[in-house]
């Protein structure tokens, strides 16, 4: 493909989009040849500008409504890293540009109404044309939904067969989520406002697996006691795009772990052994995450948080804070024969910000650099499914991220 650009960010005057472009240019983007897009070409000089880029960082004006200039801009590119969201309402006219234009793409999505909508569109698009889509490239899903990935390639390789179940348990969460991660909540609650069936899309796991059904899976949203690692845990944030994304991977490979697959995922209230004091923590937990939901589920109480409360999109902590920020997941399974293994996955910085544009940026260049059509054709992935190991490598060379068997 011999275009002008190997990537494209778009969005690049926003917050994080900012963030991405910074990365980018400290990390020497792995020798890519990359530009920066957005409404306002003043904006993005004075961007360009602020981080010191070099003038072969070239600027691009398009707007996110505009269908004509986004055919322009991506015919460009073999990919575009977007992070301009709601992708609900923002995201859907360069989604179908970069399908029908044969252009790589990354986002940073974690809205599954609009991910089922766009897998429907744009699936035959992207077939056709080549061009390989991937929602979830931020921290909602990358460190879970490849997680797994590795779990599973390592229980093939030591027991030669997958884990038919595997928990997903994060042990520590220091950092912020995103303001566009709370706007695309916002949005997601106002579309089933408008339309209720929807919320059964939001509560099935299987909801982005193309038509699979597979078993009950674990209820995400109650304190339990995980047996396996002997430590109590509660409702995860996260969880309901996470799961949709581990099972559309699955699926999307040919259920390689099995059509009869449970995963579930939580938040650790206590270190393993800790006993009544995780258990007060975790039914704490829950019940405070239904009445969040309860409160969610009123208007009024939407518009307060809009207003006065949390992180609005352009906005973020500070370096400082962007870098004292960790976390770490915990990936349990048990063989059909009873052995168990575990993955560790930590990230060194903040979620939200600080990892999350390194793991977009890192994900694009993995698509362009490393992964051919050949094993990874045209249409609507997830990261897991279209980069996989490879992403992990990259991920543990470059962004800060390890992959670990616990002994």
């Amino acid at each position: 493909m011999n275009r002008d650009f190997d990537l494209i960010v778009f969005g690049a005057t926003g917050f994080t989009g900012r963030l991405v472009a910074e990365y980018l240019q400290l990390s020497g983007a792995a020798g890519a040849r990359w530009a920066m897009a957005g409404r306002s070409l003043d904006k993005l000089a004075r961007v360009r500008d602020a981080l010191r880029l070099p003038p072969a960082v070239g600027l691009l004006q398009a707007d996110a409504g505009d269908a004509a200039a986004l055919k322009a801009l991506v015919a460009r590119t073999r990919c575009v890293i977007t992070t301009v969201g709601p992708y609900q309402l923002h995201g859907e006219p360069l989604a179908t540009a970069c399908a029908e234009g044969g252009t790589d793409y990354v986002d940073l999505c974690g809205e599954p109404l609009w991910m089922a909508r766009m897998i429907d569109k744009l699936t035959p698009l992207a077939q056709r044309s080549g061009a390989r889509i991937v929602f979830s490239c931020g921290f909602d899903s990358i460190p879970f939904d490849l997680g797994v990935v590795y779990l599973q390639a390592e229980a093939q390789r030591r027991f030669g067969a997958p884990l038919p179940e595997v928990r997903g348990r994060v042990a520590r969460l220091k950092g912020s989520f995103s303001g566009g991660t709370f706007a695309s909540l916002m949005e997601t609650l106002e579309a089933v406002r408008r339309e209720p069936a929807l919320a059964r899309t939001l509560a099935d796991p299987f909801a982005l697996a193309g038509g699979f059904k597979g078993p009950r899976q674990p209820a995400d949203q109650d304190a339990d006691f995980d047996d396996w690692i002997d430590a109590w845990a509660g409702p995860f944030v996260m969880a309901s795009i996470n799961t949709k994304n581990v099972h559309r991977s699955n699926a999307l490979r040919g259920h390689p772990w099995g059509e009869n697959f449970v995963y579930s995922e939580k938040l650790l209230t206590g270190r393993p052994g800790q006993g009544d004091k995780g258990r007060r923590k975790a039914f704490a937990l829950t019940r405070l995450t239904r009445l969040q939901n309860l409160a969610l589920g009123f208007g009024p109480a939407r518009a307060l948080l809009r207003r006065f409360v949390l992180t609005q999109p352009g906005d973020g902590p500070d370096k400082a804070a962007r870098e004292a920020g960790r976390y770490e997941v915990w990936f349990t399974g048990k063989s059909a024969r009873g052995e168990t293994l575990r993955a560790v996955v930590k990230g060194d910085r903040d979620p939200g910000y600080g990892s999350t544009c390194k793991l977009i940026s890192e994900a694009a260049l993995c698509l362009v650099q490393d992964v051919g059509r050949e094993a990874t054709p045209g249409g609507v992935w997830t990261p897991g499914s279209a980069m996989g190991l490879a992403l992990v490598r990259r991920l543990q060379a470059r962004a800060g991220l390890s992959f670990e068997i616990a002994a």
